[in-house]
């Protein structure tokens, strides 16, 4: 598994770097991974989650924070908004590159015409076709109005 090689080499980096708030997030990065891993060995995995699980684990992080630093400025904590977004700056090391707001219209594009979409029913067969090949560089909550809209008028 090539993210989880690189998050650990991250990991072991950071500990010789004695980079405290690093290594507390690629711990954090680690353990919600390891949570996700024995949950899928519980259902019978025993390889634990996938790369595709990994991105998205990594995503959902991402965005937590986000809400959070949200959250914190608005009760005027700038101090932790800043942490949250220096947690932020960490995950997305590992996360792929986030489509443009064009890219993420044409990949909607494509995986309708992939599925063959005609109403807003197909909605959840082009989203498993996004998640399949975009988890981790698109925000699946802003992408689904999108598609929403495209079916409602196509």
């Amino acid at each position: 598994m090539e993210l989880r090689a690189s998050i650990q080499a991250a990991l072991k980096q950071a500990m010789k770097d004695k980079a405290a708030g690093r290594l507390s997030t690629l711990r954090l990065i680690n353990a919600a991974i390891k949570d996700k891993d024995i949950a899928a060995r519980a259902e019978g995995n025993d390889d634990g989650v996938a790369e595709a699980d990994v991105l998205a684990i990594l995503g959902k992080m991402a965005k937590q924070r986000m809400e959070s630093a949200r959250a914190y400025e608005e009760g005027g904590r700038l101090d932790l908004a800043e942490r949250e977004r220096d947690e932020i700056v960490i995950i997305e090391e590992f996360l792929p590159a986030q489509l443009s707001p064009d890219e993420s219209v044409q990949a909607i594009e494509a995986a309708i015409t992939e599925v063959g979409a005609q109403s807003i029913r197909d909605m959840g067969k082009v989203m498993a076709v996004l998640k399949g090949k975009y988890t981790g560089q698109m925000d699946f909550g802003s992408v689904g109005p999108m598609i929403k809209d495209r079916l409602s008028a196509g």
